[in-house]
């Protein structure tokens, strides 16, 4: 057999040969086909979906031709596809090859992928739900999503383009965003011969986010017609025949009809931002239109003006404006009714409101406990109040606000002219109260009842101040003031229970615990590292050499005021030690017992270092204290008068102000090499010898704590430096170039020093995981005299990262058990006092 020829190249024909034998041609859909049958068997024909149809015989089958006495030829009609194209004859030869444009048939190994690099090959399903419904879907694409021969592409909901950037959907990018076209539309009326047609305007609403439209006509009073909304909200489809489209934001324009439904819809304007809207998208925004009248509703109008129209105009009463600026302001008087009927209790009380807003007043009643009168929601009934009430009733229509006189009688209609009366004539006028009539000290009339106005509120007489100039606002007295309550006699304390828990029994019969300062509980609680107990060194007063080397800690708690007392515990004295006093509150001595007064406490204010104090018939002499407590009443100056340090100084500046110059000699004399230092011992016995005891051991220790210089021997840096690190690294803070950046900021001469305040401010506003204590003692070892903070040398100890402490540890042994509760309160050592200092601020700077 001879070779099947096929050429591919440039897909120019398809040929295939057979000596001695017909050529089979194959031409383009359009044009005529061969066909080739075989009795038995089908027609060599493949389709390929919108594609050309070649005939071809099945691959593995006989060879394409076959001779016409083997296989008879059967002639098929001419048919045409309305999708296809007229294809001429290929011009490669006389009928034998197809189209140039042909495509091969699909047969294994001659089609390739059309989908090369494609990712997705799904199925799309027809069968699916809608609202809750199986339905079939009858538009669903193909596999792929690809589309199939002959489907089209409905439209989108939203014509505009994808955003770059932001990929957000219309219902996020256009939400609560409408346009809003004015228009109207013409409606023929055939029941009626008054009108044939009317002018409806209504409000065309598209809806961006879905491509909705909502149809709404303003309502008009009275107009007979079913007004609101023509159209609800939704899509609405292009009229035919382009109904299976929707209308989008391209269809609208001023000056254009639209047609919603069969009736058209003539736009005639839009709002300013459908204006600018259609610009942004390129819609170029036609002129506005006019809008035409409702010749109906004009006509009506024109009657109602004619039939309205007064002879002469009326007054206008004008109570708007009144009411806009007096709204919600309120007059309110004290008042008092003597009533005759009732003698027998003193005047009834009332409260009268004035109402800016309209002039009206309502009254109440003050009723007192057990008046035995029935309690009523008003005296009087908010209204205008008249003056001359009670007055004889009104014939219907004797009061009006305007007079009208019949000029012409009836007419032949049966109507009469009628012209308003400028003059009034037969006006019935009514006086009412004002503001102006509602003073203190008027009597006004409410209905018969004569009621004295006693007193105001501070608004009503503030509007009087401003509106009438008055000044004068003294209150009537109209009852005798109530006489003074009797005092209370106590009975005395009987020895049962606490003093506050008898007292209590006494106050009332259901017997209740007594008051405690729960708010003073919470706040001196302890809370961290602030423990609110002050603790004091004291031994006792005795001439017992045994009981006078006794040593003793008094704790004050703040938090209620309560006292515990513990006693060191020396070895080999026969004394064990250990808890002293039961905590609890302690009454002072030399009161007496039962007596009908509440006793008198220790409080804070008397504890202090010098103090003699008495527990229970037991004299202590407080000689010392913890630096916890001084710190404490220092910063707390005002309950402590003795660590105020300006009360203290101006006490010691009233007793050596006429002695300057010997005092200056005095401290230049002990200190002989100039080191403007003099020791603390040396200092406490001037202050004894000049103050002549006036001056109590706490007072002295305040000055020296101010002007003194403290031994910090035994805070090592190398252990502070270790704390804090430890802290910042605990709580991962490493923001320490931003911290060193906010300094420099700070600094503007760019000396690297900052004063020690700024410096705790920025690193307060960091909020260094530092506490008070800690970070005011890091930032004391950095400054100079003149308290200036070196803040580069400061950030670069407290990094951790780049400059690490070792983790300082201290070999200390276990302290025994008997000595746990031993350690007594020191204050901070004063190895020195700057006495330049402290002489310039009691007599100035010698010059």
């Amino acid at each position: 057999m001879e070779r099947v020829r096929m050429e591919r190249s440039g897909m120019e024909r398809v040929g295939m040969e057979r000596p001695g034998m017909e050529r089979v041609r194959m031409e383009r859909v359009g044009m005529e086909r061969s066909g080739m049958e075989r009795p038995g068997m089908e027609r060599v024909g493949m389709e390929r979906s919108g594609m050309e149809r070649v005939g071809m015989e099945r691959v593995g089958m006989e060879r394409v031709g076959m001779s016409a006495r083997a296989r008879p030829r059967v002639s098929r009609p001419v048919t045409s596809r309305p999708h296809d194209v007229s294809g001429a004859r290929s011009p490669g030869g006389g009928g034998g090859g197809c189209g140039a444009a042909m495509a091969l048939p699909l047969l294994p190994g001659f089609s390739r992928r059309r989908n090369i690099g494609g990712e997705k090959f799904h199925r799309s399903q027809h069968c699916g739900y809608s609202n809750n419904v199986p339905v079939l879907f009858e538009d669903k694409r193909g596999i792929g999503g690809e589309l199939l021969p002959g489907q089209t592409l409905k439209p989108t909901n939203s014509v505009f383009p994808e955003a770059t950037g932001s990929d957000a959907p219309a219902w996020i990018a256009f939400d609560k965003q409408a346009l809003n076209f004015d228009a109207y539309f013409e409606e023929e009326v055939t029941e009626k011969n008054q009108e044939l047609y009317r002018i409806r305007h209504c409000k065309i609403y598209f809806y961006l986010e879905d491509d909705t439209i909502q149809v709404t006509e303003p309502v008009v009073k009275n107009s007979g017609i079913n007004q609101g909304t023509i159209v609800r909200r939704h899509q609405i489809p292009l009229p035919p025949p382009h109904e299976d489209q929707f209308y989008t934001i391209h269809h609208f324009n001023i000056n254009t009809e639209v047609t919603f439904y069969g009736r058209k819809y003539k736009i005639i304007d839009c709002d300013l931002y459908t204006k600018n809207f259609l610009r942004k998208i390129g819609i170029r925004v036609n002129p506005p239109a006019s809008r035409p009248d409702d010749p109906y509703t004009t006509e009506r109008q024109k009657r109602h003006l004619a039939s309205t129209n007064p002879l002469h105009p009326y007054e206008r009463f004008d109570t708007l404006k009144q009411f806009l600026e007096f709204d919600g302001q309120v007059l309110g008087f004290s008042c008092v009714w003597h009533d005759p009927e009732s003698r027998l209790s003193g005047p009834r009380e009332l409260v009268l409101r004035y109402y800016l807003a309209d002039d009206t007043i309502d009254i109440r009643e003050i009723l007192p406990v057990n008046s035995g009168r029935d309690t009523v929601p008003y005296f009087l009934k908010r209204d205008k109040l008249p003056k001359s009430a009670p007055a004889p009733l009104y014939h219907p229509g004797t009061i009006t606000n305007h007079t009208l006189l019949n000029v012409l009688g009836r007419s032949e209609r049966n109507k009469g002219w009628y012209l308003r009366d400028i003059l009034q004539t037969g006006a019935v006028r009514r006086e009412f109260y004002k503001d102006n009539d509602l003073k203190i000290g008027a009597v006004i009339n409410v209905w018969g009842r004569q009621i004295l106005i006693c007193d105001c509120d501070e608004f009503t007489k503030e509007h009087y101040r401003r509106k009438y100039g008055i000044v004068d606002f003294t209150p009537v007295q109209y009852k005798t003031p109530p006489p003074p309550e009797p005092e209370r006699t106590l009975p005395p304390y009987n020895g049962f229970g606490s003093e506050e828990d008898s007292l209590s029994s006494c106050r009332g019969l259901v017997i209740k615990p007594a008051h405690k300062d729960y708010r003073k509980f919470l706040v001196k609680d302890r809370y961290g590292m602030d423990s609110n107990i002050l603790r004091y060194g004291a031994k006792l007063i005795m001439d017992s050499p045994i009981d006078k080397d006794r040593k003793f800690i008094i704790s004050y708690f703040l938090r209620d005021d309560s006292i515990l007392v513990f006693e060191y515990a020396e070895r080999n004295s026969g004394i064990p030690g250990g808890k002293f006093l039961e905590r609890g509150c302690i009454k002072k001595p030399g009161q007496e017992l039962f007596k009908s007064e509440p006793s008198e406490y220790y409080k804070a204010r008397d504890l202090f270092v010098g103090a003699r104090v008495c527990f229970h018939g037991h004299n202590f002499l407080l000689v010392d204290a913890d630096e916890y407590t001084f710190n404490y009443m220092e910063k707390n100056a005002n309950e402590f008068p003795m660590s105020d340090i300006s009360v203290v100084l101006n006490k010691l500046k009233n007793m050596t102000a006429s002695r300057a110059k010997e005092i200056r000699k005095t401290f230049a004399t002990t200190d002989p090499e100039h080191t403007n230092v003099i020791g603390y011992d040396t200092f406490r016995n001037w202050i004894v010898s000049v103050a002549g005891g006036a001056f109590s051991e706490h007072e002295i220790m305040t000055l020296g704590h101010h002007y003194g210089m403290r031994d910090d021997s035994q805070t090592d840096l190398h252990l502070l430096l270790s704390v804090a690190q430890e802290k910042l690294k605990k709580n991962t803070f490493e923001n320490f170039e931003q911290l060193t950046t906010v300094f420099m900021y700070n600094d503007r001469e760019k000396c690297g020093l900052l004063p020690y305040e700024t410096c705790r401010t920025i690193c307060k506003s960091f909020k260094l995981p530092l506490t008070d204590d800690l970070l005011e003692t890091l930032l004391t070892r950095f400054e100079d005299n003149q308290k200036q903070v070196d803040y580069r040398k400061f950030v670069h100890v407290l990094n951790w990262r780049e400059n690490q402490v070792c983790a300082f540890k201290e070999v200390k042994e276990p302290p025994k058990r008997e000595d746990i509760w031993n350690q007594l309160p020191r204050s901070p050592p004063v190895t020195g006092i700057k006495y330049p200092c402290l002489l310039d601020d009691l007599f100035g700077k010698e010059e």
